[in-house]
């Protein structure tokens, strides 16, 4: 019989209440005991984690004979002394860190053999659905559409404005050229969303091995070639020191009339800026989940062109992706117990 392991859970009572089904606590029961740690908090909370004297002290308490460590939010940041504190540790998982090791020191954690998993990707679905929908609305020009309709106009008065539609132009998905900024977890499903589409993939992520482009037949490239070749573009990659600003006024102008720009990452990645001065000229669509700066402000240029489809950044929003998040991190917990490498290791973002 194998060896019974110990899991604690840190983090505050309505992030549990919200995000854990008992169906997950009780399959993580098979393998493991389970032990909660509280601390104070709601059920989702921005900023650095706690780093008061008792909020550690009781983390270093809580650790001491646990295989397995899972943090969420309202936990301290897992640090050196936290690892040391903790001879058993084989793993720290991070349900809510949006794959950024907000509350792990992940290179401690190397340097003491404990692997560091993070399951926030648990929200990847629906973000690429919605980037798909998205997709679909800009190459109809629904958005325009809609506001038309929503004003009381006519929208076709005659058969010629309807000719001059892009949405009429170029409104199929099939067979055109997508292509991606990064390709993580997201944009792997969001690449399997588009195989009955039949498109040409390309994509642009220096951290995405030249196998993948085999396994998921596409074309790995440089962003400019994204933005000049591209029917569509969608943009993917997570927010670090250093993509802040990766789409500039150079990408966005190498982009061609009638192309489609969809944003389900972060704001900052775009210059808002450059972006709103190419909208004006009207020959490019963007359909936006996100923004710079965000809630988008009340008098944004970006409300009122008919050019532009916003959504208030819900793309990985669902009542269905919250629970998900501690049911991969049960099915990590189990892979290293049985011994198996996990499959959403935690890396720095801003180390890569």
């Amino acid at each position: 019989m194998s060896e019974r392991r110990t899991v604690g859970i840190v983090g505050t009572r309505a992030s549990w209440e919200r995000y854990v089904e008992p169906a997950s606590v009780e399959r993580l029961r098979r393998v493991a005991d389970v032990r909660w740690l509280e601390y104070p908090g709601t059920d989702r909370q921005s900023g650095p984690p706690p780093s008061d004297p008792e909020s550690v002290a009781r983390l270093l308490s809580f650790v001491a004979d646990l295989d397995a460590l899972v943090v969420g939010y309202g936990a301290p940041r897992v640090t050196a002394d936290v690892l040391a504190a903790a001879p058993r540790l084989m793993v720290v998982g991070d349900t809510h860190g949006d794959r950024f090791a907000a509350r792990v020191d992940v290179a401690a954690a190397a340097a003491a053999g404990v692997a560091v998993v993070d399951t926030t990707n648990g929200s990847s679905d629906p973000v690429a659905e919605w980037a798909l929908a998205l997709m679909l609305i800009g190459l109809r020009n629904a958005g325009a559409h809609f506001r038309r309709l929503v004003r009381g106009e006519l929208l076709w008065p005659d058969r010629t404005v309807f000719q001059s539609d892009p949405g009429y132009l170029r409104g199929e998905l099939t067979g055109k050229t997508v292509g991606l900024i990064a390709a993580g977890l997201i944009g792997r499903r969001l690449i399997e969303l588009l195989r009955p589409f039949g498109v040409h993939v390309l994509v642009s992520d220096p951290g995405v091995p030249d196998l993948l482009a085999g396994v998921y037949d596409l074309d790995l490239t440089d962003l400019d070639t994204v933005m000049a070749r591209s029917d569509v573009v969608v943009c993917l990659a997570p927010l670090t020191d250093r993509t802040a600003g990766l789409v500039g006024p150079a990408q966005i102008r190498a982009m061609r009339p009638g192309t489609v720009f969809v944003n389900v990452s972060r704001g900052p990645v775009v210059d808002s800026d450059a972006l709103v001065e190419r909208l004006r000229t009207g020959d490019l669509i963007a359909c936006l989940d996100v923004f710079d700066p965000e809630p988008i402000p009340v008098d944004s240029p970006l409300r009122s062109m008919d050019n532009v489809f916003l959504s208030p950044h819900i793309a990985g929003v669902t009542a269905q992706c919250e629970p998900r998040f501690f049911d991969l991190m049960v099915d990590e917990l189990e892979r290293v117990f049985a011994g198996y490498r996990p499959r959403f290791p935690l890396v720095p973002r801003n180390a890569q």
